[in-house]
Order: structure tokens, then sequence, then C-alpha cells
């Protein structure tokens, strides 16, 4: 959520008689609670804006973990040792695409060389579609999500290796 959304629902809270707000979306928890401070003033006269800002995931109960059942293509790989492979993670709640149209060719394939800033994907959130960049150069090791499958806030799509 953004700084300035944010303001917002604080100045919301102060000028009302609201004494809490809390808002979620996107993977993230607003809370703005108004408290009064302690002195010898009404309550009503200081008002104090609590804020609270958690970022966790949405609970989206998908029917079966995309990394459970991959399909074949998705489940080949030449590296089995995962640890130096870097991840690329949903930055939001959405759903997965590897192609920028369903008879388009996907942006990566498996073993496939990709730069920094090279889209890998697209997350469709809100009838939106968000183009998902490489943060890293080096071979797609892994493809962890089956197209058209829901994805959630900081879960894995791919793994790179490094360059």
């Amino acid at each position: 959520m953004w700084v300035s959304k944010i303001r917002k629902l604080i100045k919301l809270v102060e000028e009302s008689d609201i004494g809490e707000l809390e808002v979620s979306g996107w993977g993230q928890r607003v809370r703005i609670s108004k408290k009064p401070r302690e002195s010898k003033a009404p309550a009503s006269e200081n008002p104090t804006a609590n804020i609270t800002v958690e970022t966790k995931p949405e609970t989206v109960a998908p029917t079966q973990a995309p990394s459970q059942a991959p399909t074949p293509e998705l489940g080949k790989t030449v590296v089995e040792d995962t640890d130096h492979l870097v991840p690329i993670k949903s930055p939001m709640v959405g759903t997965f695409y590897r192609a920028p149209a369903p008879d388009a060719k996907p942006y990566v394939e498996l073993n496939q060389q990709i730069a920094v800033g090279q889209v890998v994907c697209i997350i469709e959130a809100m009838k939106l579609m968000n183009e998902i960049e490489s943060e890293v150069a080096g071979r797609v090791a892994k493809i962890l999500v089956e197209n058209g499958k829901p994805v959630e806030f900081g879960q894995t799509l791919f793994l790179i290796e490094p360059a």
C-alpha cells in the first residue's frame, strides 16, 4: 500500500469519530487506531494515530498446491541442488500466465538464458495484467507454477541459476 494512501486513511481517522480502521488487500494489512494522549485535556482534543503496517500473504485456498503437481515440462531440470538458485517471487496475489496471450509463445522456457529486466511472466490481478521482470541474469532452472494457476504474495515462481 502506498504512503499517500496510508496518509489519507490517517487523516480520515483523525477527522472522524472512528476509533479504529483496518484495511487489507494486496497482501498487506493496515490498522490505524486513534488513542487519546495521556494529559489533562479531554481525549477528543488530543488524538494520536497508532499505525501498524503488516505484510502477510492473503489466504487463498487452492484445491492443489501448484508446486505439488508440476506438468512434465515444469518438472524437468538439469540442476537438482537448489541452494545456489535465486528465486523470482510473486509481488502480488493473482493468476500466473507464462505468455502474453493463450496462443502466444511463453516469455521464458526452461534452461533459457535471461537478462536483468526481462519479462518472465504476467500476473493478472483485478483484471490488470502485471508484467513481472527478472531481477537477476542467468538460466531458468525451474518453473514452479503452472500456467493459469493462482499465486500468492511472495510465492516463488521461478528458480534462476545466476550467470
